[in-house]
Parts: C-alpha cells; structure tokens; sequence
C-alpha cells in the first residue's frame, strides 16, 4: 500500500512470501506526516517466535502511539472472513485504535466479485459492531482507491491539525 499511495515502486518492500516486514518502517510524506508499515500476523513464513514477537511489537506500537489517526487494516478481497482479520478488528475495538478497512488485490476479482466477497465482510462484522469503520477497495496494480484514500488521509490530517492547534 506504500508503493501505490506513494506512487514510488519499491519504496517498500514487496514479496510474494508474507513476513518481509519485520520491523515498524516510518515513511515522512511530504516533509509532513508518516504512514507506518508494520509487521503483519498470522501469515508470515517465520517461526512461531519470531511472529510472536513481531505481533506484540506492533500492539505496544498500536496501544502506546499517541499521535496516531488511523490504522489501515489490510483484508485480501479474494478470501472469506479471515478468523485472524476479524480477532485483530476486534482487538483494535477493544482498544480505541481507530482503523480503516482497505480491500486489496480486487484486480484478481471481477467488479461482482469483489462487492460480494466485501458485503459478505461487512455482514460478518456488523455481527459485533453497531457502525463499521471507513472502507475502501484498492488495487495496488492498477492503483484502484489511491484517490480515495489519499483524499481522506488529507481530510483527516486536517481534522487532527486543528485539533491539535
């Protein structure tokens, strides 16, 4: 997702083997705010440990960021309801981490596809949650969403700036 909201290829690193990003990675945008690339979970070709310690490495980060607006939870939009997405929405919940949901990969899916895989995402969380977070659809391939996200990456620094003058 860093590559395609920079527009900058290789800037983070990709691979076709979940577990490439073993560390919290910050990248300063425009001389004026940071997106954070974090250790994913539950995915990642390592050892147990090491996923163990990746996982709480990024919640402390999570839980103690002070100045952190949103984070952007990554769901493949080619699986059903992942049990580990679902488990780490309800942890962000629980706690008061905002977050926002982003579909990735709908370039491997139809149009029809990827609004039925996405509603039957929705439909399993509205199980739990009275409101569902912001949600976007991307492609990083064919930078589907870039628009979108990045416009409310721009409204939201906003908000946070005034809040914070």
């Amino acid at each position: 997702m860093i590559n395609m909201l920079t527009g900058k290829k290789g800037l983070a690193k990709t691979s076709q083997t979940p577990g490439k990003t073993q560390l919290v990675n910050h990248f300063k945008i425009n001389n004026c705010w940071y997106l954070c690339d974090l250790p994913g979970y539950g995915f990642a070709k390592a050892s147990k440990t090491s996923r163990s310690k990746w996982n709480s490495v990024t919640l402390e980060y999570l839980r103690n960021r002070t100045n952190l607006q949103y984070v952007f939870q990554l769901i493949d939009s080619r699986l059903p309801p992942q049990k580990i997405d679902l488990e780490f929405i309800t942890w962000l919940g629980e706690n008061n981490v905002p977050f926002v949901l982003v579909f990735t990969k709908t370039d491997k899916l139809s149009k029809r596809q990827t609004i039925l895989n996405t509603e039957l995402f929705k439909t399993e969380l509205l199980k739990q949650w009275e409101l569902l977070p912001p949600v976007f659809v991307s492609s990083a391939e064919k930078f589907d969403g870039r628009d979108e996200i990045l416009a409310f990456i721009e409204q939201s620094n906003l908000v946070f700036a005034d809040a914070n003058e």
